[in-house]
């Protein structure tokens, strides 16, 4: 069983890797392109394609196809989902929809999810409430990866990394078919990188970030723990996409504070706040991926421990999380605004 998710670590990174170039040129052919100071959070000095979705999202769709799960009814039904928010991602690429467009489309692809019975069950006796939350996960998890998506390599390696845990909680969970997903997905993530990693040669685009955090976010509300109560586990995911969601909240607490629109571009990231305390765009990234292994062992590490503990501990790194936005707050540049 190992090997095959080696093989499957593998053939993701493979086909990513044989996909990127094919990409760029559509990309370049269609005008799907970064521009340099396009925006005032764009920093990058040469012209960029934005291919990195277009490689990521049929590489796994290929991969899976090959690896003969594509006939499943979960993965058949996440890869769908997943096929709008990619559809969606290349028309803002191309075109630029506005925060209502995206929403839409991604409104459309919890709704395939929705319509398989894939959604969160935490609430035995408010079916409504679940679809509520379900609808909130979604759209908060894929908006997370497209906003953390701002600096060479950050969100590829948070999505890898996440991918990692996932495939191990999974695996354990027996649920092979996420397990599949999971491997598939850290081996685009790993054939990516090479050409994500800075200087990029490709960005993710829209396409991309936003596919990445969709699957995430899926494998994430459809995995099920086995053998633990639901009191000590239910903030496994949430724990493996933390440091997403933490520059998530930061966005949106910095921004309601000073009256802009947290759904806009800007230079007021985690990633951005740590450049502005004096390290390297290199450390910056380093931090927040080392960040996301430490939580994410912190995800194993309460999963078998009795509820009580297990809500304590997450409850304080919550906390710590919380704390750690208002002090960025606190020491943020009078000229520093989303």
């Amino acid at each position: 069983m190992l090997l095959n998710f080696f093989v499957t670590i593998f053939m993701g990174a493979i086909f990513t890797l044989l996909l990127v170039s094919p990409g760029i040129r559509i990309a370049v052919r269609y005008r799907l392109l970064d521009h340099p100071f396009s925006a005032p959070h764009k920093t990058h000095q040469n012209t960029v394609p934005k291919a990195g979705g277009l490689a990521i999202f049929f590489a796994v769709f290929l991969v899976t196809v090959i690896g003969g799960k594509f006939a499943a009814p979960e993965v058949l039904s996440i890869l769908l989902a997943s096929a709008v928010i990619f559809i969606f991602g290349l028309w803002d690429d191309a075109k630029g929809l506005s925060a209502g467009w995206k929403l839409t489309g991604q409104m459309l692809a919890a709704s395939v999810l929705l319509w398989q019975g894939i959604q969160i069950r935490m609430f035995v006796s408010a079916p409504l409430l679940n679809l509520t939350v379900t609808c909130f996960w979604i759209v908060g998890i894929t908006n997370a990866f497209n906003l953390v998506d701002s600096m060479d390599s950050l969100a590829v390696g948070l999505a890898a990394i996440a991918s990692v845990f996932f495939l191990f909680v999974t695996v354990d969970s027996n649920e092979m078919n996420l397990a599949f997903l999971s491997a598939v997905l850290l081996g685009s993530c790993i054939g990516m990188f090479f050409f994500n990693a800075p200087p990029a040669r490709t960005f993710l685009g829209d396409s991309g970030a936003q596919f990445l955090g969709f699957m995430l976010a899926t494998i994430a509300m459809a995995y099920t723990p086995q053998g633990f109560v639901q009191t000590s586990s239910w903030f496994v995911p949430i724990l493996l996409l933390s440091v997403p969601i933490l520059d998530t909240a930061l966005v949106i607490i910095s921004r309601t504070r000073q009256g802009l629109p947290f759904y806009k571009a800007g230079q007021d990231h985690l990633y951005h706040r740590l450049t502005q305390l004096g390290l390297s765009p290199v450390q910056s990234v380093t931090l927040m991926h080392v960040a996301a292994l430490l939580t994410g062992c912190l995800a194993f590490i309460t999963l078998p421990l009795p509820p009580l503990w297990a809500n304590m501990i997450f409850g304080l790194t919550a906390l710590g999380g919380l704390f750690f936005i208002f002090w960025l707050e606190k020491n943020r540049k009078p000229n520093e605004t989303g």
